[in-house]
């Protein structure tokens, strides 16, 4: 059977272990003796090994049955945890990933065997002195011990007549006569599952004749933890076994040919021996996958049953949806209220308008296209953890490679941001962890003299504010020195030693967000390209949103991102500009004010005004827009007060029509060059507004 139609469940499966035994490994570098976290990284393990078996990835396989065999021993207490050991698991884990990425692009693991590393795992069990038969696996010991316990079970089913008859039958046909007894890992969680699977792989070899307990009691898990099977085949009981031994989470199959003897069992045993299982049958996995689909999602769950992580609460249970099914959901969504805005737009001049029952039943319409709204946005949300999990790995990986302490703390790991944006922001934060690593923190030497702790702090804390998520990256390191920026912008050209006098320091910081702009001293595989930080920014403004730093010499730096919770519906301001009606976002509006024209002042001969004794800069939309207004000059102007972090404008408009839900349509790009236009939205009318983004104009 083609297992392709299984890649993507197995990939993101991969990819969730992969990220658990990243986690899991670094809690174990600093607790080394913590039996939970031992356990949880052979189980993700040992569920690699099966994933890998049943598609096939034999190279994927053989290493993950090299780090199960490892983690054997530490829970048998035969290895302790040394930092070497740590260090040939994470170079396991970046073979892993390795081949996943392989499998992703061409649905092929690759070439690579990984000997070296494989050799490494090898000599950490064969080098201890405490083990005195290496080969002699832990995780094997309570197999036998079960499978013994299992002895010739065959023997003691009661057969009726009529199966007798069938074996007599087959026997004199030249068929075997097998019996065989299958035990099931004792922290397998699927076991009738587990049972379909072994049931699938004998039938591919033969005849079941007889089940004990029933298949109706397999199928239903009403068995402890071994069943047994009598078969008829014209296959021998070692291919049998075998077979059977191929289906992970199998701890041992025994076997034997049955004879009958005057309606009695009578067996020559000739394979009692307990068989690890090493590679899954594709078909029987693929078959069970679609047919037990109701016991994988109770195992989910179940793995980690009562257990919490710092603190966290349990995982939910959750469903995987393809991403373009939410989309094409979101779509419908947005097409629903579109057709509710015109109902509203339709009924405002109406002769129904007047009618209490109708005006009521568009108000219930309006509340549950809200509610539906909310609730597929809901369903998009997902936390950012599963982006920023993977940093605390990078860090230690980069305290090595820089030869600096230093050590990641981490907040707000369940702030949940559409899933278009999680997919996206992981490059950019990335970017700003390094850069705070490399550039950022000071050598030890450097913190010594300055009195700081020898180990420095990087923090990426993440947290809801109103309708966007902040998050912020920052250290206690060097900061920036805004004279070596100054002076490298003036070597380069960038700016002029006339221009550099009149700049403000954050100003002069803004420089680092431009283009091949590097500051460097020498190039690295971790910086000095001048790529990174021109990076960062763009990819923040395509998903609209923005980043700033804040930065004190000697103290540290602050990278602030600031993006919006959803790029597809969200609540805006109606204007006119013009004649021509506008969009702009209520997330980034403060106030909306009525001036007149002699408030209006002149600084550095730009248009200001003073709000509340806070001096705010003008920007004339009719200016911007090319489009000339409908105000006379005396007239008092309505300006909306936006922000971008701590900055301000007054944008001023001719009049206001008011709040409204809309739905933002990508223009393409043919419009990409205009930046402060971030899209268009279809009125209730069916007139095209353009949505003008508020951070590009200032």
């Amino acid at each position: 059977m083609d297992v392709s139609q299984y890649l993507e469940i197995f990939l993101d499966e991969t990819n969730e272990h992969l990220q658990s035994l990243n986690t899991q490994i670094l809690d174990l570098e600093s607790d080394s003796e913590n039996m939970d976290t031992i356990n949880e990284i052979f189980r993700a393990a040992h569920s690699l090994k099966g994933m890998a078996g049943t598609m096939g990835y034999k190279r994927m396989q053989n290493l993950t049955h090299d780090m199960e065999n490892v983690f054997s021993e530490v829970r048998n207490g035969n290895i302790k945890v040394q930092p070497d050991m740590i260090d040939v698991l994470f170079r396991c884990l970046d073979a892993l990933q390795e081949y996943t990425n392989n499998i992703q692009n061409n649905a092929d693991e690759g070439t690579n065997d990984n000997e070296p590393i494989i050799k490494a795992l090898n000599d950490i069990i064969s080098n201890e002195p405490s083990q005195d038969k290496p080969e002699e696996k832990a995780e094997q010991k309570p197999a036998a011990e079960s499978a013994s316990a299992g002895g010739d079970k065959w023997n003691d089913i009661a057969l009726d007549d009529s199966q007798i008859n069938v074996i007599n039958e087959a026997k004199k046909q030249g068929k075997n006569v097998c019996g065989i007894n299958v035990v099931v890992h004792d922290n397998c969680l699927l076991k009738a599952a587990r049972a379909f699977l072994v049931f699938k792989a004998v039938e591919e070899k033969g005849e079941i004749i007889v089940s004990e307990p029933s298949t109706q009691d397999i199928e239903d898990e009403k068995f402890d933890k071994d069943f047994t099977l009598i078969v008829l085949t014209d296959s021998s009981v070692e291919d049998i076994i075998k077979a059977a031994s191929g289906v992970s989470e199998i701890a041992a199959v025994t076997g034997a040919y049955i004879e009958l003897e005057n309606n009695k069992n009578y067996h020559k045993e000739e394979n009692a021996g307990a068989a690890e299982p090493e590679e899954t049958s594709p078909t029987a996995a693929a078959t069970a996958s679609a047919a037990a689909p109701a016991d994988k999602a109770k195992a989910a769950p179940a793995a980690k049953t009562n257990e919490k992580k710092s603190g966290k609460p349990v995982v939910n249970h959750t469903v995987r949806v393809d991403i373009e099914k939410l989309d094409g959901l979101m779509n419908l969504v947005s097409e629903l209220i579109i057709a509710k805005n015109s109902l509203v737009s339709a009924t405002a001049q109406s002769e129904q308008s007047n009618s209490q029952a109708f005006n009521e039943q568009i108000e219930y319409l309006e509340s549950v296209t809200t509610n539906l709204h909310e609730s597929v946005m809901k369903v998009r949300m997902v936390p950012i953890e599963s982006v920023v999990a993977k940093f605390p790995r990078m860090i230690r990986d980069l305290s090595k490679t820089l030869n600096k302490k230093m050590e990641l703390y981490m907040t707000g790991e369940e702030t949940e941001l559409d899933r278009t944006v999680v997919d996206e922001i992981g490059d950019p934060l990335m970017h700003l962890l390094r850069n705070s690593a490399d550039h950022g923190l000071e050598s030890a030497e450097v913190r010594a003299q300055r009195g700081k702790p020898p180990v420095g702090s990087i923090f990426l804390d993440a947290y809801q504010d109103g309708n966007n998520v902040v998050i912020e990256v920052r250290d206690d390191g060097n900061g920036i020195d805004v004279d070596a920026v100054r002076d490298k912008a003036i070597e380069r050209g960038t700016i002029s030693p006339e221009q550099a006098a009149n700049m403000t320091d954050k100003e002069i910081i803004n420089l680092l967000f431009l283009p091949s702009f590097s500051t460097a001293k020498k190039v690295t595989d971790i910086s000095g390209r001048g790529v990174g930080l021109d990076v960062v920014r763009s990819k923040i403004e395509s998903l609209s949103g923005e980043v700033e730093v804040k930065s004190e010499l000697g103290v540290g730096s602050t990278w602030t991102i600031r993006l919006p919770l959803t790029l597809a519906i969200i609540q805006a301001l109606m204007v006119v500009v013009g004649g021509e009606k506008y969009a702009i976002s209520l997330g980034s509006i403060e106030t909306i004010e009525t001036i007149e024209p002699d408030e209006i002042k002149f600084v550095q001969n730009e248009e200001v005004i003073t709000i509340r004794g806070t001096v705010i800069p003008i920007i004339r939309l009719s200016e911007v827009l090319d489009i000339e207004s409908t105000k006379n000059s005396d007239e008092s102007l309505v300006v909306v007060i936006v922000k971008k972090g701590d900055r301000m404008a007054g944008l001023v408009i001719d009049e206001l029509i008011g709040q409204q839900e809309i739905v933002i349509k990508s223009l393409g790009k043919y419009i990409k060059q205009c930046k402060f236009i971030s899209g268009a939205t279809v009125l209730g009318d069916g007139e095209v507004a353009l949505i003008l983004d508020a951070n590009a104009l200032i």
